[in-house]
């Protein structure tokens, strides 16, 4: 999700954790615990120093080994070290469990992104993305939204966020449910489909489709329960030239590759160059295809200049690259 969403479930979860009898309503524990659960549900994003980087580094590394098991449990005991050392009076066991949770928590729904997590390492670096829920998704900012007003004014913290999540299991149960009716069509509509995959949008009823068949790849959004089939490419594997094998040495094209799922390929001959573009299917915006990997080569295979991120014009691409023209 995104930082204030993030930010607006941490609020929550410290005051839904006034529940608890061994932290109450104002003592030195629910401070802690508020402090716990806002840090908290924070820290896993700490990787987003990387982008001061570059973005390669910040797409092969972002919500990997911080969201993993043991950055989970280390997050923890770290936050919880760190406040008790300024609040000593607060309940450990409580500060560490609820600062436990809010991490958890952040892990979690950041499975139900497009982009997800590997939230399973050590075990596997398999990032686990279930395309149901929007980075931002507006339902679920606004609900937390509604419960900090009632608890500023006057009402009970930990049973208006009690009552918030209630409503928001139910959303996510309609929102996994919407999906699976979008795959049940799509197989109705495409034979053969090998991989679909399901990218939320802001907007409740649209959702944006690729679709993995035997011999071609699809893009589709689904719009107030219809599908639309908007472009279809030719699936041809990624041959192994000398060319392609020079590009996948740069590390912006091997970032783009360790992430994108679906994705095609082209390589373009110039007169003093190769230019190898590599082009995200998932994200396709008003006829373009934002999310790219290109990197040019000069005759003798050396990389001249690279980029991977998001980019919404050709225009602005080629100043990102800058060395050499079109």
């Amino acid at each position: 999700m995104d930082t204030g969403t993030h930010v607006v479930m941490g609020i929550a979860l410290g005051g839904l954790s006034t529940l608890d009898p061994a932290v109450g309503l104002d003592n030195p524990t629910a401070h802690a615990v508020m402090l716990g659960a806002l840090i908290g549900s924070q820290a896993p994003d700490l990787d987003t120093i990387l982008k001061l980087r570059n973005n390669a580094k910040y797409i092969r590394n972002h919500r990997g080994i911080t969201h993993s098991i043991p950055a989970i449990f280390l997050w923890s005991i770290l936050i919880t070290g760190m406040i008790t050392i300024f609040l000593p009076e607060s309940n450990l066991l409580h500060l560490y469990l609820w600062t436990l949770l809010a991490i958890v928590l952040h892990v979690f729904v950041d499975i139900f992104n497009a982009y997800g997590t590997q939230a399973l390492r050590p075990f596997t670096k398999k990032w686990i993305a279930l395309g149901i829920i929007n980075t931002f998704d507006p339902f679920i900012f606004i609900a937390h939204l509604v419960g900090i007003s009632i608890w500023l004014i006057g009402g009970h913290p930990g049973y208006t966020f009690l009552g918030v999540y209630l409503v928001l299991i139910g959303y996510y149960v309609v929102r996994i449910m919407m999906k699976r009716n979008i795959v049940h069509k799509l197989h109705k509509l495409l034979p053969h489909i090998e991989q679909v995959i399901i990218s939320p949008t802001m907007r409740f009823r649209k959702w944006h489709i690729a679709i993995m068949t035997k011999t071609s790849f699809h893009v589709a959004r689904s719009e107030n329960g219809e599908i639309i089939l908007l472009d279809e490419f030719e699936r041809i594997p990624v041959p192994q030239t000398d060319i392609i094998r020079a590009a996948e040495k740069d590390d912006n094209i091997s970032a783009f590759l360790s992430f994108s799922p679906v994705y095609r390929w082209e390589v373009d001959e110039y007169t003093d160059h190769y230019e190898v573009r590599f082009i995200d299917l998932r994200y396709r915006s008003k006829g373009y295809y934002p999310f790219v990997a290109i990197v040019q080569l000069d005759q003798d295979l050396n990389i001249v200049s690279s980029y991977t991120g998001w980019i919404f014009s050709e225009e602005k691409l080629r100043k990102k690259l800058e060395l050499i023209p079109e």
